[in-house]
Order: C-alpha cells, then sequence, then structure tokens
C-alpha cells in the first residue's frame, strides 16, 4: 500500500471509546480497538467528519504554524475564500486581509481571484467537452479521493482543473519571484485553509507531481488573533480584489453560479455527495452537465476548521457579494485569463488513479469466494449496526473477520444470545 500522509489525526489518549465517529465515518475507516478509536489511513478520505462529532476533542488535523514563516525569506498568505464568511459585516474585508500583514507575512493574496479565472476556464472546458454526461469539478479533495475509493468508475469524469488554492499559489509565487529576485524554495506559500482535506492536498496533491503550496495553517488558529489587532491594523493595499463570482466559490452552487451553468447538480454533505454518487455510477444523471460535490454541509464555509456557523457565513457571503458585485469580474480578459490557466495547468501529468483499497482480492475468484464468505457471516449476525464489535455496521465486521481483523466472537450481542440459548 503506497504512502499516504493524513491532515486527520487521532490522539489516543483523549478517546472515550465513545462511537460517533465510528458511525459518521463515510469510507467506514474507523474502528474501535481495545476501547479505542482507529482510524484506518487507507481509506480516509480527510473529510474531517471525525473532527466535527468527537466529543473529547480526540480527532484533530495536523496543520502548520505562523512560527513555520522563519524557514523562508519571503512568506505569502493565500487566504482561503471562506475567511470572507468568518467575521462580522461591521469588520471591512480588505482590513481583514491586511490584518495578515501584521501576523507576519510579506505579500497577501486573495485566492478568490484565482477562482475569478477559474470560472472562465471552466466555463471554457464545459463548452469544449468531448463526452457528454455530468463532469465532476475538483474543488473538494475530500470528494476526489472519495471516488478513487469508492467510485473509481467516476475518475474519468473529474475535470483537469486544479483548485483556486493551487492555482493563486503557482500565480503568487510566480509574481514574489519577479519582485524579489528570490527562487520558488525560498518564497513560502501559507495557504489559510478551512478544511483538513485541502491540508492532505498539498502533501498528496491530484493530477500534479508536486503543490506549489507550501504550509497550510488553519482559520481558527488565526481567528482570535486577527480579532485582537483588527483595530489597529494600518491598510498598506487593496488586498481583496475579487469579485462576487469567485467569493461564490466558497459556497455550494458557487462554481455553477459563476459559468451561469443550466443543467448542473450540486451537493453538499458528504452522506448526501454518496447517495448521488451512486446514481451518477448507475447511469441515473447522463442528462446532467456538471457535478459539483462537498463534503461538507454549505461547502467550504462548512469547513471544520472554520470558526463561523456555515449558515451566517454564507449569508454574510451573500450580502459581500452584492455589495463587491461583478465588475471585477466583466473587466478580466477573458482569452487572457485562459491563456493564464492553460499555462499553469500544463504540468498535469499524472493520471487520477482508483485506489483499491475496498478491493477484497486481486484475484477475482478469491473475492467472490470472499464476497460469499462475508454474506455467510453476515447472516449469523444480528444485524442492528449497533457498533459495540467495533466496527461501524455488521457488514463491515462480516469483511472485518474475512480479511482476517476480527473475529466473529466480537460481536456481544451474538454472544448474549448463545448464552440465553445454552441457559
Amino acid at each position: 500500500m503506497e504512502n499516504y500522509w493524513h491532515s486527520v489525526n487521532l490522539d489516543i489518549t483523549k478517546c472515550n471509546g465513545c462511537t460517533n465517529c465510528l458511525k459518521r465515518c463515510p469510507t467506514e475507516a474507523i474502528r474501535l480497538r481495545n476501547g479505542k478509536a482507529e482510524i484506518i489511513n487507507e481509506r480516509c478520505i480527510d473529510c474531517g467528519e471525525c473532527i466535527r462529532v468527537c466529543p473529547y476533542h480526540a480527532k484533530r488535523a495536523l496543520t502548520d504554524d505562523l512560527s513555520d514563516m522563519k524557514k523562508y525569506k519571503y512568506n505569502i498568505a493565500l487566504v482561503s475564500i471562506p475567511i470572507y464568511g468568518q467575521f462580522h459585516l461591521s469588520k471591512k474585508i480588505n482590513k481583514i486581509f491586511n490584518s495578515f500583514y501584521e501576523l507576519g507575512f510579506d505579500e497577501v493574496y486573495d485566492v478568490a481571484k484565482a477562482a475569478d479565472y477559474l470560472s472562465i476556464a471552466l466555463k471554457n472546458r464545459l463548452e469544449n467537452r468531448e463526452k457528454d454526461g455530468p463532469l465532476i469539478s475538483t474543488l473538494c479533495p475530500a470528494i476526489i479521493r472519495l471516488i478513487q475509493i469508492r467510485f473509481p468508475s467516476l475518475i474519468d469524469r473529474i475535470i483537469k482543473l486544479e483548485t483556486p488554492m493551487e492555482i493563486a499559489a503557482r500565480l503568487a509565487k510566480r509574481e514574489a519571484v519577479e519582485k524579489t529576485g528570490l527562487s520558488m524554495d525560498e518564497i513560502g506559500t501559507f495557504y489559510i485553509t478551512e478544511c483538513p482535506a485541502k491540508i492532505t492536498s498539498i502533501k498528496n496533491p491530484v493530477g500534479i507531481r508536486k503543490s506549489y503550496v507550501d504550509r497550510a495553517i488553519s482559520i481558527e488558529s488565526v481567528y482570535s488573533k486577527i480579532l485582537k489587532i483588527y483595530p489597529d491594523v494600518k491598510i498598506r493595499k487593496q488586498v481583496q480584489n475579487s469579485s462576487s463570482v469567485g467569493i461564490g466559490w466558497a459556497k455550494a452552487n458557487g462554481q455553477s453560479f459563476s459559468i451561469k451553468a443550466k443543467n448542473y447538480l450540486a451537493v453538499d454533505g458528504i452522506e448526501n455527495v454518496i447517495e448521488v454518487l451512486e446514481g451518477m455510477e448507475l447511469g441515473k444523471l447522463n442528462d446532467v452537465d456538471f457535478f459539483e460535490g462537498y463534503a461538507c454541509v454549505n461547502g467550504c464555509i462548512g469547513g471544520p476548521l472554520t470558526m463561523e456557523n456555515s449558515f451566517i457565513a454564507k449569508a454574510r457571503i451573500r450580502r459581500i457579494s452584492e455589495e463587491i458585485g461583478e465588475s471585477q469580474f466583466e473587466a478580466i480578459d477573458k482569452e487572457k485569463a485562459i491563456e493564464t490557466i492553460n499555462f499553469e495547468m500544463k504540468d498535469w501529468v499524472v493520471d487520477i488513479k482508483p485506489k483499491n483499497v475496498m478491493k477484497l482480492d486481486s484475484d477475482i475468484r478469491v473475492a467472490i469466494n470472499k464476497m460469499d464468505m462475508i454474506e455467510k457471516i453476515y447472516k449469523q449476525l444480528p444485524g442492528i449496526d449497533c457498533g459495540t464489535c467495533g466496527a461501524p455496521s455488521c457488514r463491515a465486521l462480516a469483511e472485518d473477520i474475512v480479511r482476517g481483523e476480527a473475529s466473529i466472537d466480537d460481536c456481544i450481542i451474538r454472544k448474549g444470545q448463545e448464552a440465553e440459548n445454552d441457559y
């Protein structure tokens, strides 16, 4: 199995053995062993659901810190689009962006500007599509990994376009190289992130060999710092230079709106996405042109590393978008934008491949035999999916038994029933 770095991490000393994470994990990547949770790394998609639901804060996201700026000669803050909805509307958005200079950054880049450019490129890709049926957005890395693990037949529908985070990092670094004369390695790009999946995608990028983002700092870790320094922040420049089109990418439906799509499907919440992808895999959505899916409710503004309630953040972004308008977007040279994105995407050289972590065996005959064994064992289990065995469901326990990772005696309910029968 390949070595895959994960942002989502378990602090076993804080785990109390409850089954909250066990039940909510969309890829059944969590088990309880000896009263403690275990994460099956191969199955984890870093969606952060376990972080969100753990009452003991035993799950956490591994992030970088502001002190990591010491490792570079020049530092750039890539301010993510969800930041637009994190602060009360009395706080001016450009002043919030300028706060990052006070935190020690040499330059600040509005990631929504990259989303403006990507909106134009995305529209162009859809208008020049080579196949019918839904094309899938790459914005949410948790959904892309979900497809790799659970829906590999849909991989060829993924649009080969990078995220605003990645495009922003490339554009910001190139500008910094020209401005400072430093090399790429001497310039640090720090993404102010809303979710652990984005952090993982920096270490394990999709479609490219290496990300241009060097570090990731969570929104929640800088939120209080910005509030503290905000009153004394001096405006150095107009950092916020995107339009309402790019800002809209922070929420579900934002991408489709940005390209004025008519025949699209926007789905938020990991369980809802799974249900829709199951239908897509069965060919039920071939009349849809574009699909944007988000692991988090309301899209990126609902990320587990944000501070504000996603519905409140959504309302704020709507208000800010109305105030800013689309004039900036309309002023963009559309041909130049497409040329810029195509240039930045010229090194999309790594095919997105399935992650066969769900496969029972590479030999199809052996796999079929194991499936039969799973069904036989499953019929011996109570079917109530209580989780007390340490698996999220009775079927998952049956699979673990066949894989040699559990025993049928782990089912407490079954053992109790056998004891009653013996009595």
